[in-house]
């Protein structure tokens, strides 16, 4: 334990130093998204990636249209992962993940376009760079240094894919503590949900497909989400009223995209 502990605990700190944790100064695009690359490859490789081929098939379509709309130009790639987690996620530079879990709950290629624009909005507004200075302001080393005592290697990892990723070991260690449990913030969230919808919307996908999405998710936790003020994300209803407040803008968009393929197929 205390040997898997001390494992953990260098690839933070090596991690860490990298990126320059331990300043004042947030790391550059090009360091964040080495480190970012390194754990994508071991998720890859320890993973359990699906075999669905007409889920892998609509997850690559959708996720090369969003790339193209958001503009950035990162080094793009998505995998579809086999786990009942209802999740998806893109690590800075463009690294992204579906869980298969999600996918019933979707519905609607348009619904999967809205989460993946959300996911990349997240990396292109740089939101992952920014929690790791945070980290770094708030002395996360030294609660990340009794964490692993205490947790055998596994720094209080909360979520399904933090745990994962932080048995990996190396680099990916380090880099699960900072983005996969350590939330974004209210703003963060608000702001992925705008630009994600003008990607979604630019894409070709019908934005009103967005709002309709937060009733499905609240639907699938049978409304036990936690209070508002209680969590660092908005309320499935604040979410909607902010996706609406930006429909007109968004509808625009999506009038004057290259092409329009309204919800897309449906998810079966």
């Amino acid at each position: 334990m205390k040997k898997l502990s001390l494992i953990v605990l260098l690839g933070l700190l090596t991690s860490c130093s990298t990126l320059k944790i331990p300043g004042v100064s947030e790391p550059s695009d090009a360091e964040i998204n080495t480190e970012a690359a390194k754990a994508y490859l071991e998720v890859k490789s320890k993973s359990k990636l699906s075999s669905n081929k007409e889920w892998n098939e609509l997850v690559q379509r959708v996720a090369k249209r969003i790339a193209a709309a958001s503009g950035e130009n990162f080094q793009w790639e998505t995998i579809l992962i086999d786990s009942p987690e209802v999740n998806a996620w893109c690590m800075p530079g463009g690294k992204m993940a579906v869980y298969t879990g999600i996918m019933p709950v979707l519905k609607t290629e348009a619904a999967l376009a809205a989460v993946m624009g959300h996911e990349v909005a997240h990396a292109t507004l740089r939101h992952g760079k920014q929690r790791y200075s945070r980290a770094a302001t708030g002395n996360f080393i030294g609660m990340a240094i009794g964490g692993a005592a205490m947790a055998g290697g596994q720094f209080l990892c909360k979520t399904p894919s933090c745990k994962a990723l932080s048995a990996l070991g190396g680099a990916a260690a380090g880099f699960a503590v900072t983005f996969f449990d350590r939330k974004f913030s209210r703003g963060d969230e608000s702001g992925a949900d705008k630009e994600g919808q003008m990607y979604m919307a630019r894409a070709g996908y019908d934005p009103s497909e967005a709002p309709k999405l937060w009733d499905r998710m609240s639907a699938s936790h049978g409304g036990k989400a936690p209070p508002e003020f209680m969590s660092t994300h908005p309320s499935d209803e604040t979410r909607k009223a902010g996706l609406n407040s930006w429909m007109t803008e968004a509808t625009n968009a999506y009038k004057n995209a290259p092409h329009q393929y309204g919800l897309g197929e449906n998810i079966k």
